[in-house]
């Protein structure tokens, strides 16, 4: 009984290896395409260029469909692959931390970081990346939340609160400003809209993604370390401040990127859901990191299925489907809490 249980946790941890192999074998397909799609004017280029908008408009006549010719569609699904990837990626640490209410903070000062761009665009001759200018204010905010955690005798959750509430009020303020002055509007940038992914902010999110993978593959153990016993770490002379910084950047790097296709208001979803459907059937940390990278993915292509063919918002078709890779994983494990070992 006891070889058939062992036999049964091989195959299925062969299984999970297997499909994350092939997610990131997707992630590098994704990747090379936004390269190609970068470099069509070139002559080398161009004819792989015209194969790959063939291959599209084939896909579409198959599906009855009429998105896989446009290239936006390639960087928009580009671009919800790699936020598969990385989110649940870094969420796994979040939501074992108890963390998770930190997505939903730096999406809310990524908010705050989109008004300020669109307002200095609007009144200056500027034209340069709204997302680059989200990227440094999210980044700054997880910096400004992580010293406010380190210097302030407080609950753990009241500056992430003090910095929610805060930058989202500044994002308000600035944003009536500025439709007074322009008539300028945030809306895509709150519920998600694929339109605003663009060719930069795809390649962006690819290189962001790269990034965060080899962070986390780098410092995996430390990471870990501070997760479950922070306490320890510390007495182990382990930089636990750097570590944490890290982590709170690494969140504000995917919650921007991710912005782009779910929006301020659904970006969390994809940090905290997946990982708690992982943690739901898993027995390990690492077995749940493997699941929700899986659960994330399948998130994201049942989430664009689902709103191609019905004509829906993608960012809500992703969340909802993930959800109810959830329920069902709940249903699955029959029971209501996982005592995860930290291998």
């Amino acid at each position: 009984m006891t070889s058939t249980a062992a036999l049964s946790g091989s195959t299925r941890y062969r299984l999970e290896l297997a499909g994350v192999a092939l997610t990131g074998l997707l992630a590098v397909a994704m990747a090379a395409l936004l390269v190609v799609d970068w470099l069509r004017a070139y002559p080398l280029v161009a004819p792989v260029y015209e194969q790959l908008r063939l291959a599209g408009w084939l896909l579409d006549d198959v599906l009855g469909t009429n998105v896989f010719y446009h290239p936006f569609m390639w960087r928009s699904f580009a671009t919800g692959v790699f936020v598969g990837v990385v989110a649940p990626l870094v969420g796994t640490y979040l939501v074992h931390r108890e963390m998770a209410l930190i997505g939903e903070t730096l999406a809310h000062t990524a908010f705050a970081g989109v008004a300020i761009g669109l307002l200095f665009s609007a009144t200056t001759s500027w034209s340069g990346s709204l997302l680059l200018v989200a990227l440094v204010v999210g980044v700054l905010g997880a910096l400004g939340v992580q010293w406010l955690a380190e210097r302030t005798d407080t609950y753990g959750d009241v500056p992430i609160a003090i910095m929610l509430t805060g930058s989202f009020a500044v994002g308000t303020l600035i944003i009536s400003y500025g439709r007074g002055l322009t008539g300028i509007s945030i809306d895509n940038f709150l519920f998600g809209n694929l339109s605003i992914v663009t060719p930069s902010g795809a390649r962006m999110m690819a290189v962001l993604s790269l990034i965060v993978v080899v962070a986390v593959l780098a410092t995996y153990k430390q990471l870990l370390f501070i997760t479950f016993d922070e306490q320890a770490a510390r007495v182990a002379r382990l930089n636990v401040t750097w570590y944490n910084t890290l982590l709170v950047v690494m969140t504000a790097i995917v919650v921007v990127g991710a912005m782009q296709i779910l929006g301020v208001i659904l970006v969390a979803a994809m940090l905290v859901v997946p990982v708690a459907a992982a943690t739901q059937v898993s027995n390990s940390f690492r077995e749940t990191l493997y699941l929700s990278i899986l659960f994330g993915q399948l998130s994201i292509v049942g989430g664009f299925a689902f709103s191609i063919s019905q004509s829906l918002p993608a960012g809500g078709s992703i969340v909802v489907v993930a959800i109810a890779i959830y329920l069902l994983a709940v249903l699955a494990s029959g029971r209501s809490a996982t005592a995860l070992s930290m291998h």
